[in-house]
């Protein structure tokens, strides 16, 4: 482009810009990711390698070139159902999450690469039993954020946590508390989200699930005392509306490890 049509692009959209301001239009939010957290339960022995294979050789492979990723793969440490496997999957839009499969399908590497696990006997199945739920982001964090830990091939441990509620009005009243001031106190604290999910289909309705990243267990114990600690927690945690006995029934949590070719 000329620098001539460059100027007069730049000058059109600052106008348009300024226009919008001056008419008071909204800045449209960034489009909120959606969630699949998927359970694999396996047994010990080589049904355990022969996940490790497909999921590293072909699925997640085979995923990324459909756009699909970063993904996330994580092992039990802590928790029931061990051996036990998590995979975290962000979709960009309902419609990709739900022709995903149809174009694992059609892809021919994907069918060569994972044959030996998409193609296993009843005899000698690929897994015991797999659970999946779908989630949709929150709109105080609308994307999933790889750590810098991740990035930087650094060892990690993760905290996934459930919180139930007896109602819907009382879970919407959870996520708005998240969002309202909760999520900004985990960043200030030490609490490093990687994603916050309400879930539309699953288990243990209404939820919502989210997953935190420390260096290290001694990192895990600090940051949430300095959470518990906090004056600003310690207030909104006390305000009527928001208080546990008001909106959540119960909490659970996994500690897990990141497969060495996990994405997150």
């Amino acid at each position: 482009m000329k620098r001539r049509q460059f100027l007069q692009s730049a000058l059109a959209l600052g106008g348009l810009t300024g226009l919008r301001l001056r008419a008071g239009e909204p800045e449209r939010p960034p489009a909120r990711e959606y969630y699949e957290l998927r359970r694999y339960l396996l047994r010990r022995g080589p049904m355990q390698k022969r996940f490790d294979d497909y999921a590293r050789e072909a699925a997640l492979p085979a995923m990324n070139r459909l756009g699909i990723g970063p993904i996330g793969v994580f092992n039990v440490m802590v928790g029931p159902d061990s051996p036990g496997v998590y995979v975290l999957i962000p979709y960009r839009s309902l419609e990709e999450f739900a022709t995903a499969g149809a174009r694992l399908d059609a892809d021919a590497e994907y069918q060569r690469a994972g044959a030996e696990f998409i193609n296993a006997p009843p005899t000698d199945p690929p897994y015991v039993r797999m659970e999946s739920s779908l989630m949709v982001a929150f709109e105080g964090m609308p994307r999933l954020e790889v750590p810098s830990l991740t990035r930087d091939k650094q060892p990690r441990l993760f905290e996934l946590r459930l919180y139930e509620s007896h109602s819907k009005k009382a879970h919407r009243k959870k996520v708005e508390m998240f969002n309202g001031g909760e999520i900004a106190i985990f960043r200030r604290t030490g609490l490093t989200p990687v994603f916050f999910g309400e879930t539309l289909v699953g288990d243990r309705l209404p939820n919502l699930t989210y997953l935190l990243v420390f260096e290290s267990l001694a990192a895990r114990d600090k940051s949430w005392g300095t959470f518990v600690a906090d004056p600003e927690w310690k207030k909104l945690s006390t305000t009527p509306g928001y208080t546990d006995p008001e909106i959540v029934t119960n909490i659970t949590n996994y500690l897990l490890r990141p497969a060495p070719y996990s994405q997150i």
